[in-house]
């Protein structure tokens, strides 16, 4: 299998032979390392491998270059090569010059020579770097191929599990493939056995609930011990960034996850406002490093695993799944977060995930190559996935009902939806039914502001619309606002929802009405509703774990 290649570009002869030789020491024996002296002889080189299909991972190149600077040179790359990562070598004069970047060309990561020692300065950098371009490109041998019908929620649901988990997978559509029809035949399925989902070393899964493609696939669906110090119910932000902080204090640590860690966040094409990272990051990066980071210092986590019910055991914190098992506790907390309102127009549930879909991964842009999609809502998490889709699609629609969007959504991210030429705001107006048989076909629109109503052809519409906590598996004892939104706190004095206090102490910050359960994140009543005050109440909450169990 040919190696990838990493080109270090530089004009002075004593730094690229620097640089070529720090990489060929660290990444030689998986890359390629090719050095280049120029702006054009990087180019000329990117563009054969390009013809000879080869991977291209990584071009490092430095800024101040006669004739052509580091950043001209990485913005052919990027349309050359879109997806290899690019590191550009500045002096601390060129900080402005490589923001700019960022945000003109996408570039990944900028660093201030020089890089020595590389061990501390350069190698952690592009680690990271080709950690997340690895990640980006698995090996296709060790892939998992899902067949199935475009337009079918259950092969929706089964991708989507999918991409959540970062497992990679293959999408072959049974009308679409040969490979497909030939799959289906081999496996001697019939069309009700769809979606068929083939794992390597493994049987063949005939429509699997995610529970029995979680175990197929090797990943954690039952607790391993009988008692744990701390339970987290929800992988989310908040839930998350508690089990990092938990496990690296020693408590004996379990995060159970319905669907797949990372929440609604996980979601996000791109997180642009998070503490430390100027070109932003993807709600998947994020959670995979959360993940990895929460597993190191040894936190379980159980996916695939629905909770349904609460029960008070004593000193013991107890929740049920599920069908069958359970997990015990001395303390627990609820980071479920939110989700999606259902959008209520005729047509629309009828269709379930068979065109219409409620938040969106950014891997789902590519299904939408060259069609129409509108998207409802007028949010951040909104206006991202607008920006991730109309990468791909021809056109896409944002259906927002207010008057602004400046009134709901970041201004930075208003400012580069209307810079995106493929991208329609319509104002005022609502969707009012949606048709179609197998799929959406059409929707009708109203402008509320003209009083006019439209029928328009699509088969994409994406949801992005209000929050919605699944908190009835909690039962009577935790106290909750008419919404679900848990009360943590002081307002359970104030609140005429919250049963008597059982304590002589006063509950602790984001304590719930059970003593020792707590909550943080989006499920919280009056929370920020924002990834970096869910991690920040994550890391709060197991202060407070702490302080608890001192008292019991």
């Amino acid at each position: 299998m040919t190696k990838p290649t990493i080109l270090a570009v530089d004009d002075d002869p004593v730094v690229s032979r620097a640089i070529t030789r720090d990489l060929r020491a660290r990444y030689g024996a998986d890359y390629r390392i090719i050095r280049a002296t120029s702006g054009a002889e990087a180019l000329a080189v990117v563009a054969e491998l390009t013809l000879r299909d080869r991977s291209v991972a990584l071009v490092a190149s430095d800024q101040r270059m006669p004739e052509m600077t580091g950043t001209e040179v990485l913005q052919e790359v990027r349309r050359q090569a879109p997806d290899a990562k690019l590191l550009l070598l500045t002096a601390y004069a060129d900080t402005d010059v490589a923001i700019k970047a960022i945000n003109d060309i996408g570039l990944d990561y900028y660093m201030l020579k020089p890089w020595d020692p590389p061990e501390l300065r350069l190698y952690p950098v592009i680690d990271d770097l080709l950690s997340d371009w690895s990640r980006e490109h698995p090996d296709d041998t060790a892939e998992v191929r899902v067949v199935g019908h475009r337009w079918s929620d259950r092969s929706h649901e089964i991708k989507t599990f999918l991409a959540r988990n970062h497992v990679p997978y293959r999408w072959l559509d049974i009308e679409r493939d040969d490979e497909a029809q030939q799959l289906l035949e081999l496996a001697q399925a019939q069309t009700g056995d769809l979606p068929l989902v083939l794992v390597p070393d493994g049987a063949t899964l005939r429509t699997p609930s995610t529970l029995v493609l979680a175990d197929a696939l090797g990943l954690r669906t039952r607790a391993e011990q009988p008692l744990y110090d701390l339970c987290i119910v929800g992988g989310g932000p908040a839930g998350l960034a508690a089990a990092v902080y938990a496990a690296s204090e020693g408590l004996r640590t379990i995060v159970v996850e319905r669907d797949a860690p990372g929440g609604q966040a996980a979601q996000s094409a791109s997180i642009e406002n998070y503490l430390g990272f100027p070109k932003g990051l993807s709600g998947a990066d994020l959670t995979h490093r959360a993940v990895a980071q929460a597993s190191r210092f040894g936190a379980e986590m159980v996916l695939a695993r629905d909770v349904v019910g609460f029960e008070t055991r004593g000193p013991v914190r107890a929740v049920r799944f599920d069908g069958t098992g359970e997990v015990e506790a001395r303390a627990l907390l609820i980071a479920t977060g939110v989700s999606y309102r259902r959008l209520d127009a005729p047509g629309l549930e009828e269709l379930g995930a068979r065109g219409v879909y409620y938040g969106a991964t950014a891997s789902e842009a590519t299904h939408c190559q060259g069609e129409d999609v509108y998207v409802v809502g007028a949010a951040n998490s909104a206006g991202q996935a607008a920006l991730n889709l109309a990468r791909y699609a021809k056109r896409v629609v944002m259906v927002v009902r207010g008057e602004r969007l400046e009134d709901t959504m970041s201004l930075y991210l208003v400012e580069r939806i209307n810079s995106v030429e493929n991208i329609e705001v319509r104002l005022r107006t609502e969707v009012i039914a949606a048709r179609g048989d197998d799929h959406l076909e059409a929707l009708q629109l109203a402008d509320r502001g003209a009083g006019t109503e439209e029928e328009v052809s699509t088969s994409w519409l994406f949801v992005f619309i209000g929050a919605s906590p699944r908190t009835d598996w909690l039962g009577t004892d935790v106290a909750r606002d008419d919404k679900g939104f848990v009360i943590t706190g002081q307002d359970l004095v104030s609140s005429k929802q919250a049963p008597r206090w059982s304590l002589s102490r006063a509950p602790f910050a984001l304590e719930t009405s059970v003593p020792g359960v707590f909550a943080a994140g989006d499920v919280r009543l009056d929370s920020m509703k924002r990834v970096a005050s869910a991690v920040g109440e994550g890391a709060m909450s197991v202060y407070l774990v702490h302080r608890y169990l001192a008292t019991i």
